[in-house]
This record gives C-alpha cells, structure tokens and sequence, in this order.
C-alpha cells in the first residue's frame, strides 16, 4: 500500500510533512475560527477537533455536538483548511462524514470492529489511532476491517501505549512507527496524547518523524490553561511556527 491524498495533500515517506492542528474539543464558533486561521497561517493543512469526546468520565465535557461539526467546517473552509474530527458511534457516521475530510477512529475504538466497518463504508479516508494496548498485529487487522467495509484510503496513528510510567501520559513507539512506515502505510505522529504535557511536544514529535512519520496531528489552543479538555498537553497558538519548523 502506498501513500494516501486527500485534498490535493500526499501523506507518504518522501511528500512535504503534514500538519494537522486544532483543539481537543470545539467549545465555540469564535474559538475554532481564530485556531483555523492560526493553523493556516503557519501551513497546516487540517483543522482537527472533537464535536464529540470520549471522556472517562461522563461529568467532563463531552464535546458540543453537531453544531461544533457545521463551525469547524466553516472555519475550515474560510482558511483553506481540510477537517479531521472524531465519530464515536455508528449512529453518527454518515454525520461526521458529511462534515470531514478524514474520519478520525479514536484510540478506544480502535478495536470496534461494527463501527470501522460503517466508517469504512462511507468511503472517506480514515485516520485510525492506535488503541493503547493494540499489537502492530492487531492495528493492521484493524485496518483490513476498514478495507473490509470500503475504506479505500487509511492514515495510521501513533499516539503511544499505556506503560506502568506516571511521569507522562503515554510511551510513544517510534520502532512501531518505523515498522509500518517500511511497510509503506502512511503513519503521523500524535505528540500530544503521548506526552500529555505541553513541554514534551516538539521532542516526542522530532521523535516520531525521526522514526518516518509522515506528519503528526497537534492539539492547540487560544488558552491551553482554561481549556475544557487535555489543556495540560495543549500548546498555545505561539507554538505553531515551531511545530511547522519541526516538521520541516
């Protein structure tokens, strides 16, 4: 298997880096436009953010639905930007289908086997994370089940396992990156959800690119500190330009 395009845009080895940028979750309309003008501004190509969270508990935001979806959507659009977000259940597919570039499976799903099959059946490219305790085995089985439903073109994840460590939120596997970037799948890199912190970004992201990572997906926002979801790992818009330099 070889690269993917989407938008004009080639996640492959050898292709320009992609940049993926955007909050956690959308909390407004004003907030995601100002993110996606930052985000192109720096030469980012996606707009990422949740309309709908997986929390682990069910008293933390939950993300703002169907209307967050319409708002990045048009912020995208005004910017010139593509849109990456998360569905959550198979009721929402043909929603968030309707809204993306790129149908996000996030790391809990990445095993829900009747729900990759009805995203892969929308034939929208898919970006698929790595659940935190998946095999590379049972990540690339995940991807024959996508295939299985239609999905013609898959961008792969890393965004670390779960490890005994408390000091950071996840254990990145740069020799699983490299794997699988050999065996020609096109694989970015999550920085944020395998450092969980904000000050370990840009290292864990030279890592992953270092390893062959295609490009990576980065949370930012206006006032990581206020954040109403994973602010701790959030970089301010600032930080943006050096991201894209990394990249580069």
């Amino acid at each position: 298997m070889g690269g993917v395009i989407v938008r004009g845009v080639t996640f492959a080895a050898g292709a320009p880096r992609v940049l993926m940028a955007g909050p956690c979750a959308v909390e407004g309309e004003e907030m995601i436009h100002a993110i996606a003008a930052a985000v192109a501004a720096s030469g980012g190509a996606f707009l990422r953010g949740g309309a709908y969270k997986p929390r682990t508990s069910p008293r933390d935001f939950q993300g703002i639905g169907a209307p967050a979806l319409a708002w990045m959507r048009a912020a995208a659009d005004a910017h010139g930007l593509g849109v990456v977000t998360e569905v959550l259940s198979e009721a929402d597919v043909d929603l968030v289908a309707g809204a993306a570039d790129i149908v996000q499976i996030g790391s809990r799903n990445a095993q829900n086997f009747a729900l990759l099959r009805a995203v892969g059946a929308t034939g929208r490219p898919v970006l698929l994370k790595r659940g935190a305790a998946m095999t590379l085995r049972e990540w690339r089985g995940a991807v024959e089940h996508l295939r299985a439903g239609g999905a013609r073109d898959v961008i792969l994840c890393e965004r670390g396992s779960r490890t005994y460590e408390t000091e950071y939120r996840n254990a990145l596997d740069v020799c699983g990156i490299a794997i699988m970037a050999a065996e020609g799948l096109p694989v970015i890199v999550d920085p944020s959800h395998s450092a969980g912190r904000r000050d370990m970004v840009l290292p864990v992201l030279r890592a992953g690119i270092a390893a062959g990572a295609c490009g990576a997906i980065v949370e930012v926002h206006p006032a990581p500190d206020a954040a109403l979801s994973d602010g701790a790992q959030s970089l301010p818009l600032s930080a943006l330009a050096s991201v894209a330099e990394a990249l580069r």
